[in-house]
C-alpha cells in the first residue's frame, strides 16, 4: 500500500519536542526520509538515541547558519529537499499591552518576533534554492489558532501569530508555481514544551504545567476536545503530500471547533 508521503524528502524545524516531534513520526510512518533542526542538545540527544536514520542538526532556527548547515545535511543526506516544515514559537502568557512595562517592551517584541516571526523566514530562505530543484515541493509553516482569533494569548504572541499567517499568503503567492506554502494553526495543545518569554521572566514556565489544562481545553472548543501534537500532524502530512498538490495560501484548523464561536454544554451521558 503507498504511504502518503513515499519518496519526499523533509526538514523539520523544532522537531525536538510537541508538534515538531509528532510531525516527525507521522513524516516517518507515512514513508518521507526526514532530518532535523533542533536548539536545545538534550532534545538533539534524544532524538538521535531514538531515531537513528534521521540527520539531527543542533543550532537556533532564528540563525541563517543553522539553517543553512540544517538544509545541507538533508540534501547531502537525502539528494535532495521536498518539504520544509517549521515548528519554532514561544508565548507570552497572555501579557496585555497594560501588563508589560515601557522598559520590557521593545526587548519583548524583539524575542518574540525573532522567534516567532524571523525563524520562519530564516527556514525558508534557507531551503527555497533546494525546494526549487524539485517538483511538486511545498513548505508548511506552523501558525496558531491566535493567528486567526484574539484571546488566546497576549498582545505580543498573537501580533507575531498573525504576522506568520502574512507570511503564509505572501510566500505562497511569491513562490508559486514552483512551491506550495501552507499553514496549520493548531488550536490549545497538551504534551508541549511551549515556554514563556525571557525578557518578560517567562521562560521557566511550560504551558503545557497550566493546572486542569485539558479539562479547560476541552471545555472551550465545541467539540469538547483537548488535542494533542499527534491529533495536529496529520494537518501537516496532507499538506506536504501530493494529495494537496491544488493547495497553496491554505490553513488547516485543528481546534475542536474553536473558530465557530463559544463552546455549548456538553450533552449529557447516554446508557
Amino acid at each position: 500500500m503507498t504511504r502518503w508521503l513515499d519518496g519526499k524528502r523533509a526538514l523539520v524545524v523544532g522537531a525536538g519536542s510537541g508538534i515538531g516531534r509528532a510531525v516527525v513520526d507521522a513524516f516517518l510512518a507515512e514513508g518521507a526520509r526526514v532530518a532535523v533542526l533542533e536548539r536545545d542538545p538534550d532534545k538533539c540527544s534524544l532524538l538521535r538515541s531514538q531515531l537513528p536514520q534521521v540527520p539531527v542538526v543542533q543550532g537556533d532556527a532564528t540563525t541563517a547558519e543553522a539553517n543553512e548547515q540544517a538544509v545541507a545535511a538533508a540534501v547531502a543526506e537525502f539528494g535532495g529537499l521536498d518539504t520544509l516544515v517549521t515548528c519554532v514559537g514561544i508565548f507570552d502568557f497572555y501579557k496585555g499591552i497594560t501588563d508589560i512595562s515601557t522598559q520590557e517592551l521593545a526587548p519583548a517584541f524583539d524575542e518574540m518576533f525573532t522567534t516567532n516571526v524571523l525563524s520562519h523566514l530564516q527556514s525558508v530562505k534557507a531551503a527555497v534554492p533546494a525546494l526549487r530543484d524539485q517538483t511538486g515541493s511545498s513548505i508548511v509553516i506552523t501558525e496558531s489558532a491566535s493567528s486567526y482569533y484574539p484571546g488566546r494569548g497576549g498582545v505580543l504572541y498573537v501580533a507575531s501569530k498573525f504576522a506568520v499567517r502574512g507570511l503564509v499568503t505572501t510566500l505562497a503567492y511569491e513562490l508559486a508555481p514552483h512551491i506550495r506554502v501552507n499553514g496549520v494553526a493548531p488550536g490549545g495543545t497538551l504534551n508541549t514544551d511551549l515556554r514563556g518569554l525571557q525578557n518578560l521572566a517567562l521562560d521557566h514556565i511550560r504551558l503545557d504545567d497550566t493546572p486542569n489544562r485539558a479539562r479547560d481545553l476541552a471545555a472551550r472548543t465545541p467539540l469538547h476536545v483537548a488535542l494533542t501534537p499527534q491529533d495536529h500532524a496529520w494537518s501537516y502530512v496532507f499538506l506536504a503530500s501530493d494529495r494537496a498538490r491544488g493547495i497553496t495560501a491554505g490553513s488547516t484548523h485543528p481546534d475542536g471547533g474553536f473558530g465557530m464561536g463559544p463552546a455549548r454544554s456538553a450533552p449529557p451521558a447516554e446508557g
